[in-house]
């Protein structure tokens, strides 16, 4: 199993351009100030569902989150 810590500095940079606060992020994740906290420096990986909800929030992809990608626009989603 992999024990890399997920790339952070993504998260942490769309919370302060948007004027957010880790508390305000971690009440719209349903998770504690302490543990929204971790994930921004990268000391607790964050889950697949905590990605899609920032995705989903922040309107950007899963790989710009990650830092696999610079391009902030999400991919188009297939219809289900």
């Amino acid at each position: 199993m992999r024990n890399e810590v997920l790339k952070y500095e993504n998260i942490r940079n769309l919370r302060i351009d948007n004027n957010y606060t880790q508390t305000q992020i971690a009440e719209i994740l349903h998770v504690k100030q302490n543990t929204y906290s971790q994930y921004e420096i990268g000391t607790l990986n964050y889950p697949i569902e905590i990605l899609i909800k920032l995705s989903d929030f922040y309107r950007t992809s899963v790989d710009y989150l990650l830092g696999l990608t610079d391009e902030k626009r999400p991919y188009s989603r297939k219809k289900r």
